[in-house]
């Protein structure tokens, strides 16, 4: 196992929200904590193809979006500016709910803006450690204490 500064947490927590397609995935060297990509075509270096299974690289699957719907609709539920907060929530509902809250935020709350990202950014380098601590990377003690010294920020 690693120290948890050995990874790169916006690295992690960016492959854990790649829902692009599987022509690809993101992988972390387990020894050293540097992240790679693996591609179908190209394999890892770009020009030799390779099976997944040929590697000593751990791969980073994507989270189910859901994941990440839930943070949203967390952030909506825990503003203080109701009208806000139901006007955010009303804009999750149905397909396109992701394009539909970015939107709403940005033309109707800018102020709400950095706030959201870094709501969104704690909770998505939280979501990172809970991997690399699941997927016996760092201890579990650290992944504990990083939690417990990021809690979600104060929503105004």
């Amino acid at each position: 196992m690693l120290d948890l500064e050995k990874f790169d947490l916006g690295d992690i927590a960016m492959a854990l929200q790649d829902q692009t397609d599987y022509d690809y995935f993101h992988l972390v060297d387990p020894r050293t904590g540097e992240m790679g990509l693996w591609t179908r075509d190209g394999g890892i270096d770009g020009r030799n193809p390779l099976d997944l299974d040929d590697v000593d690289l751990t791969v980073i699957e994507p989270l189910p979006s859901s994941v990440w719907y839930q943070d949203m609709a967390d952030f909506a539920a825990g503003l203080s500016d109701e009208r806000a907060g139901e006007r955010l929530s009303r804009a999750l509902s149905g397909k396109g709910a992701f394009r539909r809250f970015k939107n709403e935020l940005h033309d109707r709350y800018p102020h709400l803006v950095p706030v959201w990202n870094a709501f969104s950014d704690n909770r998505a380098k939280l979501r990172a450690v809970e991997w690399l601590a699941d997927n016996t990377l760092i201890d579990e003690g650290s992944a504990d204490r990083f939690a417990a010294e990021h809690p979600d920020p104060g929503l105004p």
